[in-house]
């Protein structure tokens, strides 16, 4: 049961703690003290480090941590055409903390423009790696997701839901540009779908003026849009998160209420699915996971925390996920990323690389190489 192609039996959601040097250079960055060029140099040795780290441990995949953000998704819409990143009177509500006050707003047509800087830190990544490189974006849903009441130029869109066109476009236009810059495995993020599972949160959505009767329909059909003109030779995944950061999170409630959209009708490759804690619910959802080369990628070892999980215990969760779906279809890996955004969760680097070497054993106890 060996798998040559992504998502690999053993892989990761991106993410990983920033090094000592990274958060000492962001911060004298963001005070004058160093400018962006010897920020960019400082992040472009950290990440061949953290590179190196990766291959060493076995991994057939590597990224490039998301040093070189502060957000795993405002930093890549801020880079967009129309989208714009500003200072809010209030962060994104975790479990007991906020983040930083920021979010974004549309002040123009959306698209995915040629510069954007996030193809430059892909190449510098696939320069630097004998393995698969993979890339991290945010999804479009989660942009739509969070825009707050009042969030879209009126001169730009009608209305919040007139985005969708021009939103497909611009990811269709991103999914083409990686892959011209070398990309063959791509991740798109997603908290909305998780969000959607919880009744709190689906009622705060519709405080900021969601139509949540239909956002499910609206969500698939944004994600296949996305992907419907992909190369056939690119690997395009889903990971669904429920909230990280700072080791907190947002959302309770199983897959159930999107499972038979989300599994049976959304495109992707893969999908990296949060399994971790017992918000996740059951494994009953993964019985819509069509039969073929779609793969479940079980995120069964916490990012959270730095207590590492038993092999056995581990062992048993995929035994009862595969009472659902063929063991032939499914991954393993952490249920998020280590760092969400450049805070990082609350473990320490030893403990981050235990769980990922773990990850890589076991995938191969249960695999094969």
């Amino acid at each position: 049961m060996k798998n040559n192609r992504a998502p690999f039996r053993a892989d990761h959601v991106g993410s990983f703690l920033r090094s000592g040097p990274i958060v000492l250079a962001r911060s004298q960055f963001a005070s004058g003290r160093i400018d962006a060029e010897r920020l960019r140099s400082i992040e472009d040795v950290e990440i061949e480090l953290l590179i190196k780290k990766q291959e060493e441990i076995g991994l057939a995949l590597a990224t490039d941590g998301e040093f070189r953000r502060e957000f795993w998704h405002f930093d890549f819409f801020g880079m967009l055409d129309g989208v714009e990143v500003y200072e809010l009177d209030h962060g994104i509500q975790f479990q007991g903390v906020q983040t930083k006050p920021k979010s974004i707003r549309i002040t123009g047509k959306i698209g995915f423009p040629k510069t954007h800087p996030m193809l430059g830190h892909f190449k510098f990544l696939k320069s630097r790696t004998g393995v698969v490189p993979k890339m991290t974006i945010p999804s479009p849903n989660v942009l739509h997701f969070r825009l707050e009441p009042g969030a879209v130029s009126g001169s730009a869109y009608a209305e919040r839901d007139a985005i969708f066109e021009d939103l497909v476009k611009a990811y269709q236009d991103a999914v083409q540009a990686f892959y011209d810059a070398g990309c063959r495995y791509l991740q798109i993020d997603d908290t909305a779908w998780a969000y959607l599972c919880s009744e709190e949160e689906m009622q705060k959505a519709k405080a900021r003026g969601i139509n949540t009767a239909r956002i499910v329909d609206d969500y698939a059909r944004l994600a296949n849009g996305v992907i419907a003109n992909k190369p056939a030779d690119m690997v395009v995944t889903t990971h669904i998160c429920r909230g990280n950061f700072r080791s907190t999170w947002v959302s309770s409630g199983g897959y159930e209420p999107v499972a038979e959209r989300l599994f049976g009708d959304v495109k992707f490759d893969g999908f990296f699915l949060e399994y971790d804690s017992d918000r996740a619910g059951g494994f009953e959802p993964l019985r819509f996971f069509p039969r073929g080369s779609q793969i479940a990628v079980l995120g069964l070892i916490t990012s959270k925390s730095g207590t590492l999980e038993s092999k056995d215990a581990v062992r048993r969760r995929i035994d009862e996920a595969t009472k659902f779906v063929d063991i032939g279809q499914c991954a393993l890996s952490p249920q998020c990323g280590f760092a969400s955004t450049e805070e990082g969760n609350e473990l320490t680097v030893d403990a981050q690389w235990g769980k990922m070497r773990m990850i890589v054993e076991l995938a191969e106890e249960i695999w094969g190489r």
